[in-house]
């Protein structure tokens, strides 16, 4: 197997993917002790049972390794960037390079379309469609360590090696089925900057309490602007600054001194000095001192919306029936909050726009307007137009 650690090495592999129909990518990287991911390693791998498999090390290459060549691979809209579970991956790119794979391929999300299951994964579609079993001994391997072990290596090629015949047959499947379309809305998600964007402004929103307070929230939201701010300029976890439950703690007993911060029993040694003590003072008198207007709000309407339960188990029957039908998995289509909104009266809802109006959300609506009814005969349930 053939380490790449050279810009050189790498852009020669490169020019040989531009002329191939796909290549498959897989990262893997930490972000335990970080922020933003730190990536490891890269592995690739071109079409056919004897194509080119190769990783890409970035530590050890070092100064010497320019991801450049990688990046107008990405843009070369010939070659298809064929990834597994695609998201953390085009995050790091993104984040890195500034580019996403165009055109791209998430086995993860065709396999969903075409009936695997929920989130599934690429072990399981590795026994299904390859015939093969994965050797998942360095799953939780420190990948920043160097050397990495022959192990170590095989484990990581075969997440590239395999993942040829599983697109190849994924493909084919959305071909035949007429769903492109359908795996294509779900794909323009990921390689959107904005599912990558965070704004500190918005963090709050993230943070789960059940207090309505204007003033209450305000704390929150300037505390949580704040964590959001310095992990990101200092690169280390949301959870090393300040862990929610104590966010929360903090933004109930509004510590103006480090003395008050010190009673705080939620949190962490770091946030009780430096920095951080002074940002989370600083949060708390920012809140305070938040002006009516401009201080944060939950919508009531949706906090208080009534759900008709019955109409929300109707729903639930008709998503089952549908995805049974289409072979697609139900909550690709619509999560179980959503079927509640439906029911709420709420339309402003992605189960009932693109594919998923089609799949499903155009009956959820004739069904909450008495325009159709269920039935059921043996196992199965149909609709019946009234």
């Amino acid at each position: 197997m053939r380490t790449i650690t050279t810009t050189e090495e790498l852009a020669l592999f490169c020019e040989a993917a531009k002329a191939q129909p796909y290549v498959t990518i897989d990262t893997e990287f930490l972000r335990e002790r970080t922020y933003w991911s730190k990536l490891c390693l890269i592995q690739m791998a071109l079409p056919g049972t004897e194509g080119e498999a190769v990783l890409v090390d970035p530590i050890e290459g070092g100064d010497a390794l320019s991801l450049t060549p990688l990046y107008d691979l990405f843009r070369h809209e010939a070659t298809v960037k064929v990834f597994h579970a695609a998201r953390q991956d085009l995050e790091i790119f993104f984040v890195e390079g500034g580019v996403f794979p165009q055109p791209l391929f998430d086995t993860q999300v065709a396999a969903m379309v075409c009936g695997y299951g929920e989130q599934v994964g690429y072990e399981t579609l590795v026994k299904k469609i390859a015939k093969a079993n994965l050797d998942k001994t360095s799953r939780f391997t420190d990948w920043s360590r160097r050397p990495l072990s022959e192990a170590q290596k095989e484990y990581a090629l075969a997440d590239v090696t395999h993942l040829r015949q599983v697109y190849e047959s994924l493909s084919a499947q959305i071909a035949k089925s007429g769903r492109a379309h359908w795996v294509g809305e779900e794909l323009a998600v990921l390689t959107d900057p904005e599912t990558y964007t965070v704004r500190p402004a918005e963090a709050w929103m993230r943070i789960k309490t059940r207090t309505t307070s204007g003033k209450f929230l305000a704390v929150v939201k300037a505390l949580a602007q704040f964590r959001e701010e310095y992990a990101q300029k200092n690169n280390v976890p949301r959870s090393r600054v300040m862990k929610d439950d104590a966010l929360l703690e903090v933004a109930s007993t509004k510590p103006l001194t480090h003395e008050d911060l010190g009673k705080s029993r939620l949190l962490l040694r770091e946030g009780r000095r430096g920095d951080i003590a002074d940002g989370i003072i600083a949060a708390v008198k920012a809140g305070l001192e938040m002006r009516p207007e401009d201080m944060p709000r939950i919508d009531a309407q949706h906090e208080q919306k009534q759900v008709n339960p019955a109409l929300a188990d109707l729903l639930r029957v008709l998503l089952k029936a549908k995805s049974e039908s289409l072979g697609v998995a139900s909550r690709l289509i619509a999560s179980a909050s959503e079927l509640d909104s439906i029911a709420a009266g709420e339309r402003d809802l992605p189960s009932l726009t693109g594919w998923r109006e089609e799949a499903f959300g155009a009956d959820a609506l004739r069904l909450c307007q008495g325009e159709i009814a269920l039935t059921a005969k043996g196992h199965q349930v149909r609709v019946v137009r009234l």
